[in-house]
Formats: C-alpha cells, structure tokens, sequence
C-alpha cells in the first residue's frame, strides 16, 4: 500500500490529531487492525500511528481493501465542502457580497458560513472573493483582448490603484500582460555553509531566495519562475546577499528586507507568523495554525510553507513536525538540519555569553 503523497506522512498524521478539517478533501487515512478508513475529522479514537496508513482519497482506500467508517462517512461529500462550494459560486461577481446576503440565499447563519471557508480554504469569503477578482483581472490581462483600463473595471475594481493594489502581479498590469517582457530582474550569487545561495529582486523588493550546489541550477531556476522577464546579475545587491549569507552563520545580521511577494491572504499571514518565530526556536505545523487562530488549518499552513519562494527570510525551516523532527524542506531536508543546528548553537552561544555577565 503506498501513502498519500500530498504530505509527508508526520503531516498528515498532526492533520489526524487536530482532526483538521482542510485535509478533509484532499486525503483519509485508514486503519490495518479494522480494516476502516475515515475521514481526519473523524469522532472516533485516535488509533496507535503504527496502524495507520494514508491515502489521497476514498476511492484509492477502497482498492486497497478498506472499508468506509460508518460514522464519518468518508465516501460521501463533506457537508463544509459542499456549502462552500455552493456559497463559491455566488461570490463570481464583480460586486462585493456580504456575508449576510449570502445567509438570506443560503439559510446558513454568517458564522456557519465564514467557519465554513475557514475550515475548507483557510480564508474568508470576503478574501476568496478578493483573490476571484485578482485571478480574472491576470486572466484578462494575459488574453489581451480587452483594454488595461477596461480589464480594471469589469473585475470589479474602483481603480487602477485598487487594481494594482489587490491584484499581487508583482508587476505593472501592461508588463503583466505581456508576460514579464521588459520587467526587469536582478540577481546576486554568493557561498553559504550550505552550498550556494541565489537572490533575486525587482524594484519593488526580493522575490526570490533559491538555494542550491551550483550557479547553473540557481540561474535555471530563477528563469523558469519568471520565464518572460529580463535576468541580469546586479552588482547592488550585494549588501542584502551579505545579510541572506549571515543567517546561515553563528553572527546574524539584522534580516529587515523589502520583499516584493505574490500570495494569497492566508499564505501572507502565515509567511507573517514564521517570520516571528525567533531564531533558534521551531514551532510544529498545528502551534503555526493555533498562532493564527486557526488551530485546524495544519494542511493549510504546510502548503503555504512549501510554497514559500524565499529561503531563510521567510523562516520555514523553523517548522517541523508534530513528533519534534524536522520534515519537507523545498531546498533538501539535509539543508533544512543544518540551518536548525546552526540557529540552535547561536542561541547556545548566547546564553553562554549572558551567564558570563
């Protein structure tokens, strides 16, 4: 039988404990000594991990000779995904709905329904909304069919500052159209204890922080981000590759970059939270979800950290897994060691130097 590969299994086992709701589209896990698969929300008692196996959804279970569980009955639609996915469907306007005339279409009381997309998406209605907006404003934009000023208003924006405020393109919509044609980005490449290190920025800020063995690998794939976009080393950015390179050193300089980030609402406030982990402590994926007020959305806050794209200043190697080890690091789990270790012999440091005074 082979485990469900959208988490590593010390993820989707934390996503069981918690009983999290947001892994309940996306895997159920099944139990060997009874022969049953159940939903992660499921009532019943948490089994021993020895006996449990994952899989990406029932159909797959059901092959492998599990039964469904008659309690949480994983085979059928989960009622929280079924109400946002009906609820989804009136937010593809371009006005903005509110929760309580989506409770007057629904008969669901605007608590049911805003718990509801927390759970299932990890944001509210009124952010999936938003983020519906920004993906057709880039979907006109990229079609070129309409005008720049035309694609603002029939995405439902006030203005092109609206516009670029909310539409996370990361870039002037004209360049946006044409794919990044003319943006210009700009790299610096140095040696780190732990290979090579590659950042990249706009004007707007860093996007980009790769690690890897060679500059060829680095360059590869900061091209294949932003495929359309002019790349050339910057020689300016030597003062923030020098800040990136102390972290991965007993002497960190003070990290306070501007960052130029294209995320979702929950992702930017989870990249928010592990930025305030401090150095040389980790926190697991289900104490991220609690620090957000969100204590079941541990899938949700494992996908955003592994689309993290800027190693190190965004610290998401400071989160492990439930049982205290470190887990699925986008540049190798060796890397992701390594820096732990570098980080915990500072704070070993420093308490040495403290107890001297």
């Amino acid at each position: 039988m082979i485990p469900a590969a959208m988490l590593p299994e010390d993820q989707a086992w934390a996503a069981v404990l918690a009983r999290d709701p947001a892994a309940d589209a996306e895997m159920v896990y099944a139990v060997r000594t009874t022969g049953v698969f159940c939903r992660p929300t499921c009532p019943s008692r948490r089994p021993a991990r020895t006996h449990v196996v994952f899989f990406p959804d029932p159909a797959t279970a059901i092959r492998a000779g599990f039964r469904p569980c008659r309690r949480c009955r994983p085979q059928l639609p989960h009622a929280d995904a079924a109400l946002v996915e009906a609820v989804s469907a009136r937010l593809d306007t371009d006005r903005a709905v509110t929760l309580e005339e989506l409770s007057g279409r629904t008969g669901r009381s605007p608590f049911t329904i805003e718990r509801a997309f927390r759970r299932v998406l990890g944001v509210t209605p009124a952010q999936y909304q938003r983020q519906r907006r920004a993906a057709s404003f880039r979907k006109e934009l990229a079609t070129g069919s309409t005008r720049v000023t035309d694609a603002i208003y029939d995405a439902g924006y006030s203005g092109p500052g609206r516009a670029y405020e909310n539409a996370q393109l990361g870039m002037a919509p004209g360049k946006f159209r044409a794919r990044g044609k003319d943006a210009q980005i700009g790299y610096a490449i140095g040696d780190t204890p732990l290979g090579k290190v590659l950042i990249a920025a706009t004007e707007r800020g860093l996007c980009s922080v790769i690690l890897g063995d060679t500059e060829a690998q680095l360059t590869r794939e900061l091209r294949s981000q932003f495929s359309a976009a002019k790349i050339h080393p910057e020689p300016s950015l030597e003062p923030h590759l020098r800040k990136v390179i102390s972290q991965f050193t007993a002497h960190p300089a003070a990290l306070d970059l501007p960052l130029d980030l294209r995320a979702t609402a929950f992702q930017m406030r989870v990249w928010e939270a592990l930025r305030r982990i401090p150095r040389g402590e980790t926190r697991t994926y289900t104490q991220v979800a609690q620090s957000l007020g969100q204590p079941t959305a541990v899938r949700a806050v494992a996908r955003a950290c592994a689309t993290n794209p800027v190693a190190v200043v965004i610290p998401c190697h400071r989160v492990i897994g439930s049982d205290g080890k470190p887990t699925g690091y986008r540049w190798g789990l060796k890397r992701k060691e390594e820096l732990l270790e570098i980080e915990a012999r500072t704070g070993r440091l420093a308490r040495r130097a403290d107890s001297r005074t």
